[in-house]
């Protein structure tokens, strides 16, 4: 952590990047095989991967028009925030890898698009470092900052975790709830990928232990006159339960979402103990494949739960369209993930710049195409056909 507020490099941003497409093409090219593969590939076959992508195009509008678009704009109430636009940045760890600033270069974006950032708890820049950048400008114009929280070995050392986002200033608590192990990645294990040892995932330091959940390829074999040692080596039996999502949502006073929620049911179950909000999310199709795509998940988890309760998403969201169609099917808003990536490895903090605001120039002239004067006015019947799982109040007026 450093007294200063760290900046990041200023870079060019390489000519022709208009697209989406057009920074994955950069990243691969800059990127090694290895951190490619760590970064933008997926759980065995990579069938959720393709298809969280896949299903928000497949997802057809269905513009009003003529509508008053007099004082339109793109605000969201969220979490006790007013945020400028439906979008945070996801927590991506480890973002060195990508680019020499890592998140020192996503926070500096983040602040220059006014939008709200997860931090990853294997983040490769300490959390103080990240809050700092975002309140460089005075805390009236920072962007909201929440930490992504992996549950550890025991409830002391995820509180101690949970300690510092709080003294660090942190908004928000974001515990990821899909990956009590790490999915089984072909291409990671074809590259021989590694987090290199520099590397350290710095909101870690001192508890005696790395995050719980390391590399099912890194694990040891099992002895030879103990072929079995239990489900994924023990690892599974260290997994958080909805006793310690209790537990959690008593030892802290800040908000807590639930990622990875992806059954109706445990969308229930989270709504009852009193989690804030849920982020539907199948882990951008990095842990179990075949789940099914986000945008498919989605309606059925809006339908679980209250029509006011707060619900996020992620997972293959790559244009301002997908990001209405998400609101349309229920979400709030939506996280951002290898997107950003892309633009980090393109050029820094530039590139995630150029990435968000290309996105946001998509949302709002597709606002403005299906007839939105505000995100409230965004609702099922823009979508053909129309979403019928669920209705939401300021849909009868569309």
């Amino acid at each position: 952590m450093t007294a200063s507020i760290p900046l990041p490099r200023i870079e060019a941003l390489p000519p022709g990047l208009v697209a989406p497409a057009d920074f994955e093409r950069q990243a691969l090219a800059t990127l090694d095989p290895a951190t490619s593969a760590y970064f933008l590939g997926g759980a065995a076959d990579q069938h959720t991967l393709r298809a969280n992508s896949r299903a928000w195009s497949e997802l057809q509008l269905r513009p009003r028009v003529l509508r008053s678009l007099a004082g339109g704009h793109t605000r969201i109430q969220l979490s006790g925030r007013t945020l400028d636009w439906p979008v945070l940045l996801a927590p991506i760890a480890h973002q060195r890898l990508a680019h020499p600033d890592g998140e020192i270069a996503t926070a500096h974006a983040a602040l220059a698009c006014a939008t709200g950032m997860v931090l990853s708890t294997q983040s490769s820049v300490a959390v103080e470092d990240i809050h700092a950048i975002l309140h460089s400008e005075g805390a009236d114009n920072a962007p909201p900052l929440w930490f992504q929280l992996y549950w550890q070995h025991s409830r002391s050392r995820t509180l101690a975790l949970v300690r510092r986002a709080e003294a660090a200033g942190c908004e928000a608590l974001v515990l990821t709830v899909d990956a009590p192990v790490q999915g089984v990645r072909d291409l990671e294990r074809r590259t021989g990928f590694r987090v290199p040892t520099e590397f350290s995932a710095h909101q870690t330091d001192g508890l005696q232990a790395s995050p719980a959940f390391p590399h099912l390829h890194a694990l040891p074999a099992a002895p030879a006159d103990h072929p079995s040692i239990g489900l994924c080596q023990g690892l599974a039996a260290q997994a958080p339960d909805w006793d310690d999502v209790q537990w959690l949502l008593q030892h802290t006073q800040l908000p807590v979402w639930l990622k990875g929620i992806t059954h109706p049911e445990d969308a229930q179950l989270a709504r009852e103990l009193g989690a804030t909000g849920l982020i539907v999310s199948n882990h951008g199709g990095r842990t179990l494949d075949t789940l099914p795509a986000s945008a498919t998940l989605l309606p059925a988890i809006r339908s679980a739960v209250d029509p006011d309760y707060p619900i996020l998403v992620d997972g293959g969201i790559r244009r301002g369209t997908d990001i209405f169609k998400a609101l349309a099917l229920g979400a709030n808003a939506v996280l951002i993930g290898r997107p950003q990536i892309l633009g980090l490895a393109a050029a820094g903090a530039v590139g995630v710049t150029s990435v968000l605001r290309l996105l946001r120039d998509e949302f709002e002239a597709c606002m403005t195409l299906c007839g939105c004067a505000s995100v409230v006015d965004i609702g099922p019947r823009h979508l053909f056909p129309p979403a019928k799982s669920f209705l939401i109040d300021n849909d009868s007026h569309l």
